[in-house]
């Protein structure tokens, strides 16, 4: 009876949590709901996570003591991890969250890989289970190293990716092998007789080539595909993580695990089609390498304008259409560009800002700037939604975007992007491109709007322009009062 009601408790609070992550991850979907739906999910996680500790009195007393030497372990960690997380989640700039997302992401797949250990390491009486914990081992320590990589490479640790030949080949044996040794550790455990090494050794092995498959997998993959590895290990934790639950039979990390790793593939599915590139072509092929060969020499010239002079004109236009990029970020230029568009709004100039899938390091990072500046989310648009009325607007500034306004995409065949959905910027009436200096997008070619007649470019850290933007508007207030 007394371990009956914990039982009765525990599933009670498993069902609660995964109705929360469902429900959480469905006010996800639109940004005046996430908020909310973050909360709730977070408040799922919350209850599955206490729940788990009643498990305690769900056992003989013989077997308590030892069990709570565990629970004592899982607090300790509870306190850490909480912890860092909570000051480090406080601390992080906005240009660093791609890095959090995929350390974090990281961890995930690394707890998922966890749990799968204790199963393999255990008694495994069941085929079924065993071969589940091997799959949820395999792609949470894949998603777990993955990801470590892809945080390198977001942080500038690691700059440049690492290409050498018959890359792909070596990364294919080595997954061989990886299943190879799962499959060891199958017929050494059902058939009780060990395979040239002991059981714990082969799966000693099978972490050690998941890790450094993971590893392998996202070295030579570049700075342009960040946002898709991130969804592809985003999903792969999720998978992972769904896997454990079955080990664990565990319904809330089932359900939860499951709906996020459906998320992330639909995520990975919907990053890769705005690059018009398959998610195998981004895990499988060097973006970009074509274009130091390939590239179409770009006629015509740059023409510099002064900030003031920009603002001005963009003050007198009657639509303007506003398309942030990660130099946005960088610059932490996001406060300064809301009150730059609030004064074109108080002179009636109609303003809304553009979305491109794949802008910034991160999918919906430039959705999240623009909320922690306090843009409404009616003034901001998706690429479908708001690409046809470019023709339209009087002006388009464009602020530390590239590969994703750039009309080569449309025209040049040879271009490494060409096919990719852009926004269409070039066709309106003037375009203003703020920009650091004269560099190249992620696929390293020109921007032919750039050299475009109606184009205008404006050099300086995107701040420092907006701020000279906003003074020579002001003045404009000031002189005719």
């Amino acid at each position: 009876m007394f371990t009956l009601i914990p039982q009765l408790v525990i599933g009670s609070a498993d069902l609660a949590a995964a109705f929360l992550f469902l429900f959480g991850l469905q006010r996800m979907s639109s940004p005046a709901t996430a908020l909310s739906g973050i909360s709730m999910a977070g408040i799922g996680m919350v209850a599955a996570v206490l729940a788990s500790f009643l498990y305690v009195f769900s056992v003989s007393d013989a077997a308590r003591p030892h069990l709570m030497t565990n629970v004592a372990l899982a607090l300790i960690a509870l306190a850490l991890g909480g912890g860092l997380a909570w000051w480090s989640g406080r601390k992080v700039a906005m240009t660093a969250m791609p890095e959090m997302v995929a350390l974090y992401n990281g961890m995930g797949g690394g707890a998922a890989a966890a749990v799968a250990a204790v199963e393999l390491f255990g008694t495994r009486t069941s085929g079924t289970t065993l071969g589940v914990a091997l799959l949820g081992a395999l792609i949470g320590a894949v998603s777990m190293s993955g990801s470590l990589i892809a945080w390198a490479k977001l942080s500038g640790i690691l700059s440049k990716p690492l290409r050498v030949k018959g890359q792909q080949i070596a990364n294919a044996a080595v997954m061989l092998v990886t299943l190879a040794v799962g499959g060891a550790i199958i017929f050494a455990t059902l058939s009780g007789a060990p395979l040239l090494l002991p059981t714990s050794s082969w799966i000693y092995i099978f972490f050690g080539c998941a890790l450094l498959f993971g590893v392998l997998m996202t070295l030579p993959i570049g700075g342009a595909d960040m946002p898709v590895v991130i969804s592809i290990y985003n999903a792969l934790t999720g998978l992972a993580v769904g896997l454990g639950g079955f080990v664990l039979q565990n319904p809330a990390l089932m359900i939860a695990g499951m709906v996020v790793g459906a998320a992330g593939l639909l995520l990975t599915l919907l990053m890769a089609k705005a690059m018009n590139r398959s998610v195998a072509n981004v895990v499988f092929t060097n973006f970009g390498e074509g274009a130091k060969h390939a590239a179409r020499t770009i006629k015509g010239s740059l023409r510099p304008v002064a900030a003031s002079d920009a603002g001005i004109a963009m003050r007198y236009a009657a639509k303007v259409i506003i398309v942030p990029g990660y130099g946005l970020a960088a610059a932490q230029g996001q406060q300064k560009l809301y009150e730059f568009v609030k004064l074109l709004q108080a002179a009636g100039v109609s303003v809304r800002f553009a979305i491109h899938p794949v802008a910034g390091r991160m999918p919906g990072q430039m959705d999240v700037l623009l909320a922690e500046a306090g843009v409404p989310y009616d003034m901001i648009f998706q690429l479908e939604d708001i690409n046809d009325d470019f023709a339209t607007a009087d002006a388009a500034l464009v602020i530390g975007a590239n590969d994703v306004v750039n009309p080569a995409a449309r025209t040049d065949k040879s271009s490494p992007i060409f096919g990719m959905p852009i926004l269409n910027v070039d066709k309106a009436n003037q375009v203003f491109v703020v920009k650091r200096g004269e560099g190249k997008g992620y696929a390293g070619i020109q921007n032919a709007l750039f050299y475009g007649d109606n184009c205008n470019m404006v050099y300086g850290d995107a701040q420092a322009v907006l701020v000279q933007m906003i003074e020579a508007v002001r003045g404009l207030g000031a002189a005719a009062a």
